[in-house]
Order: C-alpha cells, then structure tokens, then sequence
C-alpha cells in the first residue's frame, strides 16, 4: 500500500512540473542562462525554472515551473507552494549585453536560450 501512495505522489509530481506556464511573447527575453555572483537563472521559453544562490554557507535552490507573471516578477511553483522572483529590472540590452536584477542581484544571461546546456 504504502508503495503504491509513493508512486501516486511521484505521478502527481511529474505531472504538476510538467505544467509550467510557457513564455508569452513579451517576455521571451527572459529565457537564458543568467548569472551573477553566486547565483545561477535559467528560465526555459517553455515555462521552467531552475535557480541556485549561494549566499556565506547557506544554498538555496529551486527547479519549479512558472505560474505566471505579475508585472515584471516571476511567480513560480508546485501546486500551493510558490515562490516570487522580484524583478526589479527587467531583462535589457546594454552594452552588447543582456542584464536584469532578480532578488537584488544583478544577473547577465550569459547563454542564450538555443545556447544553453542542458
């Protein structure tokens, strides 16, 4: 029985990841790669996230789909559970180079969404 809740659970999982909200066309510059001190971004034009910040000896991360956006911040999560990205610039071209700042911290997108390794 209790194999069969585990296996529930993980279904309900996977199929709530896979339910992440892809890019509307103005904010397609968002996908990339981006980074900026200790923190990795990458944001898919399919509506996945996967963020990574270190901060002194503490790690965060997240791998979650978008739920939407709410103005320029990402809203993303499973379910109930939802965290916000606050954007407070959003991704622009200067000097030759993609940058925004997400949670305080200026990020540059350092592959391009085809360019990205996954």
């Amino acid at each position: 029985m209790r194999r069969i809740a585990l296996a529930l659970l993980a279904s309900c999982v996977l199929l709530l990841a896979a339910c992440g909200t892809p890019l509307p066309k103005d904010k397609l510059a968002y996908a990339g790669e981006w980074r900026g001190g200790r923190t990795v971004l990458l944001i898919t034009p399919g509506g996945l996230v996967e963020y990574k910040r270190e901060r002194g000896g503490n790690s965060v991360e997240i791998n979650a789909p978008i739920k939407h956006f709410e103005g320029d911040n990402i809203v993303v999560g499973l379910g109930p559970f939802n965290t916000t990205f606050v954007v407070s610039k959003p991704p622009q071209l200067e000097g030759g180079k993609w940058t925004m700042t997400v949670d305080g911290v200026e990020l540059t997108r350092v592959a391009a969404f085809d360019e990205v390794r996954t």
